[in-house]
């Protein structure tokens, strides 16, 4: 009787010498490729190529992007278009993409420091760096310079997200904030801040101080990149002035 063809190449198929799971223990995790790291991950390929093969074309999936971090770029439906990844493994590869930015965000928290522009945009980084889309986040503090919330304001366009102050001094005061930081992404890489940024950023410092209420700084993050307004000195500004 004819023996019925496999459909996929799995790592237990793969020559002893070849599998990322034995030489991971043999000679210690770290020595895995990002290809070898991902084929544990999806575990099989197709019929016409073994899983590390397949985990080399995913990381080139995104010409823009190429390597580990253009995971975070692609969609589940953008994966599922590849052959050999199907809605499990999509999910598969965007649980480990999300597992690493909620470990690189959680590793920054508790060096948070309200003086540091630097601490807090690395915080943010790993949440925004990826978005296609300009995002707004304002981060509270309380009397003791401690982060007690975090809420995303608006989603926009690629270029412009519209921040409503009323909607951010409501979540201020609901948590008894005494302090905020705003926060903004440019997609495109570029943290120069526009007028418009700059407007809004005085604006509020200018109601927040009616209220008691500070607003410590604006930074905008673009990539690995970010600009504060207060290291620029614009909360110093008047809004006549801009």
């Amino acid at each position: 009787m004819k023996k019925e063809k496999k459909d996929h190449l799995r790592i237990a198929d793969m020559a002893e010498q070849s599998k990322p799971c034995e030489k991971a223990e043999q000679y210690g995790i770290q020595c895995l490729s990002d290809a070898e790291l991902l084929a544990v991950v999806l575990r099989s390929g197709t019929r016409r190529e073994n899983v590390i093969d397949l985990a080399h074309r995913l990381l080139n999936l995104d010409p823009q992007h190429p390597g580990l971090a253009g995971l975070n770029f692609l969609s589940l439906k953008e994966l599922k278009e590849l052959p050999g990844i199907g809605s499990v493994k999509a999910v598969q590869v965007k649980a480990v993409a999300e597992l690493s930015r909620r470990m690189a965000k959680e590793k920054t928290r508790g060096s948070i420091c309200l003086n540091s522009p630097e601490t807090i945009a690395a915080y943010f980084r790993e949440d925004m760096r990826y978005l296609t889309r300009e995002r707004v986040y304002a981060v509270f503090f309380d009397t003791a310079g401690k982060l007690i919330r975090e809420v995303q304001i608006s989603e926009g366009t690629v270029n412009r997200a519209l921040i409503s102050p009323r909607e951010i001094f409501v979540e201020a005061v609901s948590c008894g904030a005494v302090s905020f930081v705003l926060l903004h992404n440019h997609p495109s890489g570029d943290c120069t801040p526009s007028r418009e940024d700059r407007y809004i950023t005085v604006h509020l410092r200018e109601l927040g101080e009616m209220m008691g209420i500070t607003l410590l700084d604006h930074i905008i993050i673009g990539g690995n990149q970010h600009t504060s307004f207060a290291e620029l000195g614009i909360m110093d500004t008047e809004t006549e002035e801009i």
